[in-house]
């Protein structure tokens, strides 16, 4: 606390003059002086007026030697006794005779009986006495100091021993040299002494429960040896038997140079406190008890209710997932359809481009280089569409087994050398219905997949095993089928990474080491073949893919007609009139070019009422290309109105989607987008020479 500002007040040592001589020229000076030193003099009529002035407030008094001389000075002594012990007031006694007290004798008669006494003889220079006035206000200003601060200790140590008694804690210190323990009433009371009786340490370790006296020296030495802070509970055994329970604290009290001398702290018994919580423990046992009951019954009353909000949550989830990967699907296949359109575009006129270069080798060169990228386009675009599930897909019986062991070379050569290939193969089983490129393709991404989650080296776990699916799921239907198993001891993936892995472009490989079409595209072909693919993994312990197949009804192996074979020349000899049919201007001048340079004469329509208007007119045509989706009327509306028209008309419809709408029951050629000049005269001649 900052001292406050005291103004001194100073009797005036001509005013006490004035009852034992006239007035002296040397007391108003010196009167003067305390003035300009900016101390307020207070003048008193005689030595009981000087002594009724006296108190705490005032800063020091100056008084004549002769003013006290032959003066009763039992009052003023009084008073000065009684000053308390932060007060020692000075004195400044104006003399005519300095020395010691041989020469002047009644200046050793005030000091034993003023005590803070300075002479200053007579006749003084003005420097002399303001530094003699200073040095008692400075004096007196420091006794204000301590007495503020003895003022400030006082009402703490009164607060702390409030909040003690309070609190009812007893104080204690332990000095760490001598062993003294020092202990309040209320310490002693603790552990179950009267407050006159003696408590030494070694009252208190005989006090301590033996039990617990080993772990309470324990943490004493403790906290003086690291300076931790003590805190213990403990028993205490009192003189009439009875155990108690004492809760101690305290810390290290350190001196100046950082040396531990005592330990201070405070003790609370707590009794009462633990008997009061063992009490409600055993309540809180009886509630628990009878809340866990109460808690059984209404679990097995509402089992059921859980079980289906549960399922519900589920299926909810699950709904979740499959509307967002459905939306990514169509968004997906919607932009794959509208790549190939523009492919469309693309591969056409480069080949056409491709025939007219001739020798030029820098620019047939270019030609190559452009159709070749046209095709990656195209294969990245049957991709997405794989995973769209609008893929172009050939399902025949397929035999597992020897698609497995017939790929052996090439997925030793794909995952190098320092990867091992164990394959389980077993023997007969049953047939699938797949497109066996297809599934090749899927078990050549898997194994790749997991020879890049071990750049160290490793082993891919290859099996072929038969299933049964009892009871049908969101994703399988029940039946047989049969699981195909690519197992690695890779990186592996956390549960958040796993759910988002079948999502297109999604790619835990490094920029530019992947497409993230890989399993994407075999979760689409999975989900086309009506099947699954099942993912395990977590980080560290590698992945296990799995891709259920459902077995064929078919009980042999289909062998496809050979398509590369020709058609009969006579039949598909001479050029056709034909009638081409598509919204996108670019395309259709692109595939008319084609059916041009084929030798072919070729009418252009670029809506489905345009086309109807050209067959209405009368006009004679030898076969109808139309694309699919076109707005307003759709290819399979227009094929439907051309059947009423001209029914005996070959119609081909070219779509960028695997499969065309249900509910489209027409005789109709399909010619998947993009597609070549080879290709398209190839469908063609199929269509000519059908019966």
């Amino acid at each position: 606390m900052k001292p406050q500002t005291r103004t001194a007040t100073i009797p005036n040592s001509d005013a006490i003059g004035l009852i034992h001589a006239p007035i002296g020229r040397d007391a108003q000076i010196a009167a003067s002086l305390l003035q300009e030193a900016g101390v307020q003099p207070k003048a008193t009529t005689d030595l009981s007026s000087l002594v009724e002035s006296l108190n705490d407030d005032v800063a020091f008094a100056v008084v004549t030697e002769e003013a006290l001389r032959s003066a009763d000075l039992r009052a003023i002594s009084a008073w000065i006794e009684q000053q308390p012990s932060w007060s020692d007031l000075p004195f400044i006694i104006l003399t005519n005779r300095g020395g010691g007290p041989e020469r002047n004798p009644a200046a050793a008669r005030l000091s034993e009986v003023l005590g803070n006494v300075s002479f200053v003889e007579r006749p003084f220079h003005a420097t002399t006495f303001i530094s003699v006035a200073r040095s008692a206000m400075r004096g007196r200003r420091r006794q204000y100091d301590a007495r503020l601060r003895m003022e400030a200790l006082d009402a703490g140590e009164r607060r702390l021993q409030t909040a003690l008694e309070a609190g009812r804690l007893g104080a204690w210190e332990l000095d760490l040299a001598s062993g003294v323990l020092t202990t309040s009433s209320t310490c002693k009371a603790i552990f179950g002494r009267r407050p006159e009786d003696p408590f030494t340490y070694k009252d208190l370790l005989s006090s301590v429960h033996p039990e617990d006296r080993e772990r309470m020296e324990a943490a004493v030495s403790k906290t003086v040896e690291t300076g931790a802070d003590y805190s213990i509970e403990y028993r205490t055994i009192w003189s009439d038997g009875s155990v108690h329970w004492a809760e101690i604290r305290a810390q290290l009290y350190k001196d100046r140079s950082g040396k531990a001398i005592k330990m201070v702290g405070v003790s609370a018994d707590i009794t009462a406190r633990l008997k009061a919580e063992e009490h409600q423990r055993q309540l809180n046992e009886i509630l628990e008890e009878k809340v866990a009951e109460r808690t059984r019954e209404l679990e097995r009353a509402h089992a059921a209710v859980m079980a289906e909000v549960s399922q519900r949550e589920r299926a909810e989830e699950q709904l979740r997932q499959a509307q967002k990967m459905e939306a990514i699907g169509q968004l997906t296949g919607g932009v794959a359809h509208d790549f190939n359109n523009l492919l469309m575009a693309v591969l056409g006129n480069l080949e056409l481009l491709r025939k007219y270069v001739g020798d030029d080798i820098r620019a047939a060169r270019l030609i190559d280089g452009a159709l070749q990228g046209a095709k990656r386009g195209a294969s990245l675009t049957q991709r997405l569409l794989a995973f769209a599930r609008r893929q172009d897909l050939r399902i025949d019986p397929v035999d597992m087994r020897a698609l497995v062991l017939g790929m052996a070379d090439l997925l030793k050569r794909s995952v190098g050398s320092t990867v091992l290939i164990e394959t389980t193969v077993p023997e007969n089983l049953p047939l699938v219905s797949a497109d066996t490129n297809q599934i090749e393709l899927a078990l050549l991404n898997l194994a790749v997949n997991a020879r890049d989650a071990m750049p160290d080296g490793g082993t891919i776990r290859i099996e072929l095993k038969e299933a049964e699916q009892i009871a049908p799921t969101d994703e399988l239907a029940a039946g047989s089928y049969v699981v195909l198993t690519v197992a690695d001891h890779g990186y592996g993936m956390d549960k958040e990474t796993l759910q988002k892995a079948i999502e297109p472009f999604f790619s835990t490989k490094e920029l530019g080491k992947g497409t993230g079409l890989g399993l994407s595209m075999i979760h689409g072909l999975a989900l086309q073949l009506k099947g699954d693919l099942k993912l395990e993994s977590m980080p560290g312990k590698g992945t296990t893919a799995e891709l259920w197949i459902p077995v064929s009804t078919s009980a042999s192996v289909h062998t496809e007609p050979d398509d590369a074979m020709p058609a009969d020349p006579d039949k598909v000899s001479g050029p056709k009139r034909i009638l081409l049919v598509d919204d996108d201007i670019l395309i259709a001048m692109s595939s008319a070019d084609m059916l041009t340079d084929l030798g072919h004469e070729v009418v252009e329509a670029h809506s489905g009422k345009e086309a109807l208007e050209c067959l209405g007119s009368g006009a004679d045509f030898d076969l109808m290309i139309t694309d699919y989706s076109m707005p307003g009327m759709t290819g399979g509306d227009l094929a439907k109105a051309v059947r009423t028209i001209a029914p005996g008309l070959p119609i081909l419809i070219a779509s960028g989607y695997a499969e065309l709408p249900p509910g489209l029951d027409l005789d109709v050629a399909k010619l998947g987008k993009p597609y070549t000049q080879d290709q398209l005269a190839q469908e063609i001649g199929k269509l000519m020479v059908a019966p």
